[in-house]
């Protein structure tokens, strides 16, 4: 008989049907204007990210298992999860390790693995859920949480799925209280230059950055007035804006310098994280009395560096990512070792900027 008409060919050719309709629903819609998402493996291997060219699995997925042995027509397992330590149990094939394994890997496994108890297994794994890529949205939005990768998302897309950014009355309207030009996207400990000022507010498609897991979203408030003192300071955090706010007052409040603040130059970082303007204030001066002090705005950022340095340029990135170092932690409440990378930016930390 052929093996396609028997009950165990049939049973496989619906898993290969689940298997095409779960692939079916990851891909891609063509919104307005022609652009295309990037698809989860539909589509053509140059239009994918790195991750997708390497699908793997991880905890949370869950996967349907069948022994193709016309002998055993009794083998199929449905939903098995794969556990939080990344393993599967199928059969005798027992605590093999899927996280991080592509399907086809997972199957020469567990093939592998029954290979002591059967001749030549051939076993079908079929994916039913994915749950384990995963990207988090916190700050401003209606609802913030972990969001799990079922198809592409891009910035807007999960913006969309997250209910879109928090509003609130002012002057008898109704406004979105997001602070864009600070808001900011990370990725593998790394600032994603994304503008979200230019995508939300002046439709600039090319700043609609497909997400990759575990991506971190942060749309910042646009109701908090506040000063952001970083870098060799005492105590760095956060200072509430007043209308005689300066820079000596804001680092004061911070606790002071720490013994390796460069003092001749600290920089005032002003408006959008990727347009800043930027002032250079000599605070030796001012607290010499041969200088004025320099009055700040809400949401300046100022930041003190342990080193000379010539030109604004050279520090800017660094303050703009002591800022999102800090402002993450800050705003997820967490008392946890830095989420970034870093040496690659130019500093040395070893404990969270913000306390």
């Amino acid at each position: 008989m052929n093996s396609s008409s028997s009950p165990l060919g049939i049973a496989y050719l619906l898993l290969a049907a689940a298997s095409a309709q779960l692939l079916g629903a990851a891909e891609d819609q063509t919104p307005p204007g022609g652009q295309t998402n990037v698809s989860l493996s539909v589509m053509p291997s140059a239009k994918r990210a790195p991750w997708q060219e390497r699908f793997t699995l991880g905890p949370g997925d869950t996967l349907n298992l069948v022994l193709l042995n016309p002998d055993m027509p009794e083998t199929a397992r449905t939903e098995v999860p794969v556990g939080p330590d990344g393993r599967i149990t199928f059969l005798q094939a027992r605590d093999v390790m899927a996280a991080g394994l592509t399907v086809d890997e997972l199957r020469a496994k567990v093939d592998e693995a029954l290979a002591k108890f059967y001749q030549n297994p051939r076993t079908a794994i079929t994916p039913v859920a994915y749950r384990s890529k995963q990207y988090i949205m916190l700050g401003s939005v209606v609802s913030k949480g972990v969001f799990t990768f079922d198809r592409p998302v891009t910035s807007i897309a999960a913006l969309a799925r997250a209910g879109g950014l928090e509003t609130g009355l002012y002057e008898q309207r109704t406004v979105e209280l997001a602070d864009l030009p600070h808001s900011f996207l990370v990725r593998r400990g790394q600032r994603v230059p994304v503008d979200f000022e230019r995508l939300f507010q002046h439709g600039d498609l090319s700043q609609n950055v497909p997400l990759e897991p575990d991506d971190y979203l942060y749309f910042a408030s646009a109701s908090a007035n506040e000063i952001y003192v970083l870098g060799e300071i005492a105590a760095p955090g956060v200072v509430a804006f007043a209308p005689k706010t300066t820079a000596i007052s804001a680092i004061a409040t911070r606790g002071g310098f720490t013994t390796r603040a460069f003092r001749s130059r600290v920089l005032v970082v002003r408006g959008s994280l990727n347009n800043p303007e930027t002032f250079v204030v000599d605070t030796a001066a001012i607290l010499k009395g041969k200088a004025q002090d320099f009055k700040l705005q809400p949401r300046d950022i100022v930041y003190v560096n342990q080193n000379p340095w010539v030109s604004a340029s050279e520090v800017l990135d660094i303050a703009a990512r002591a800022f999102v170092q800090g402002f993450t932690v800050e705003a997820t409440a967490l008392k946890v070792g830095p989420i970034f990378n870093w040496p690659q930016w130019g500093a040395n930390r070893t404990q969270p900027l913000i306390k």
